[in-house]
């Protein structure tokens, strides 16, 4: 099995992992490169397991079966692995914020590997008509769009601003368009800016949206965008900052960035419910990704790649 170690990335041959029991065991077929990922081994995440097999994006086959799947299904691994399901959070419908919550490719090996392993009852169904390659983004970068177009409560009809344009919001983007919303986004990238345009977006900028916006999501990890994002908003607009990490934010003013009624939100991991919401959306709602793809050898090029700017769409490591 090859698998990878961080900081570099170095390859390592490992045992085939045994699930336990109400686990799957699958082959791997593609695993999306995520920005969290890049956390995770730059270190702007703390630790949690030493070592760790990066990844959270995973398709692949299953070769050992448990919980209602089969052998030979093609079956989805996300970021979010194992909640407790007693605590408040979980019985309240916010497993996102289990404070017992794991994490695939954080607290255990994800699919920078040949095979994977994941709970039954946290692998996901995944929609007919996609490659794999194609659905591997699907699995974080689209379900965590999907969630904080959920917390930016865009108005019917209402002007949505998107700040980078990357693996998520250019799938984000897609579902907004089909919700009927007037998209606005703002990228540094030219080809990205080019992207937006050709799925559907009113207007594509390096700078400012023409518009006053409703409701903004921030996907690129820079606080510095925050006051302004704040400012381009209309009265009573939010503002949902999608990463898992954020550079520090800037000293906001009151009267300039949060009165009349503008608020600012998180996004925390996503719920199951979240998952099978979004990729039931993807089975009604062909949407297109857009795939840059590496070969497994090639994870550290991948990154990199991400790091500075230079993937349009999502980076996905395939099998």
């Amino acid at each position: 099995m090859l698998s990878w170690q961080t900081t570099p990335l170095r390859p390592v041959d490992v045992p085939v992992p045994s699930p336990a029991p109400g686990e799957l065991l699958v082959r791997v077929l593609a695993c999306g490169v995520c920005r969290t990922d890049l956390h995770v081994v730059d270190g702007d995440l703390p630790v949690h397991r030493p070592s760790v097999v990066p990844g959270h994006q995973v398709v692949g086959e299953v070769v050992v079966a448990s919980g209602g799947f089969v052998v030979g299904e093609r079956v989805g691994i996300a970021w979010l692995r194992h909640t407790c399901g007693s605590c408040r959070f979980c019985l309240r419908g916010a497993e996102n914020l289990c404070p017992s919550s794991l994490y695939t490719g954080w607290d255990a090996d994800g699919g920078y590997a040949s095979y994977a392993v994941v709970p039954a009852a946290y692998a996901l169904r995944l929609p007919t008509g996609y490659s794999s390659e194609s659905l591997a983004p699907l699995l974080c970068a689209g379900i965590i769009g999907y969630r904080a177009l959920k917390r930016a409560e865009v108005p019917d009809g209402g002007r949505l601003g998107i700040y980078g344009f990357g693996g998520s919001a250019h799938l984000a983007a897609q579902v907004a368009v089909a919700r009927g919303y007037e998209v606005h986004v703002v990228t540094r990238s030219a080809a990205a800016r080019d992207l937006a345009l050709s799925l559907g977006a009113a207007s594509a900028s390096a700078d400012v949206p023409p518009v006053p916006l409703d409701s903004a999501v921030l996907f690129a990890p820079v606080g510095t965008l925050v006051p302004p994002a704040l400012e381009a908003l209309d009265r009573g607009g939010t503002l949902v900052i999608a990463g898992i990490h954020l550079s520090d934010v800037p000293v906001l003013s009151y009267e300039r960035h949060l009165f009349q009624e503008r608020q600012v939100r998180s996004v925390t991991a996503n719920t199951r419910a979240d998952a099978a919401e979004f990729l039931s959306f993807c089975a009604s709602h062909r949407l297109s990704v857009a795939v840059q793809p590496y070969a497994l050898s090639e994870a550290n090029l991948a990154l990199s790649d991400l790091r500075v700017g230079r993937v349009t769409g999502a980076a996905v490591l395939v099998a």
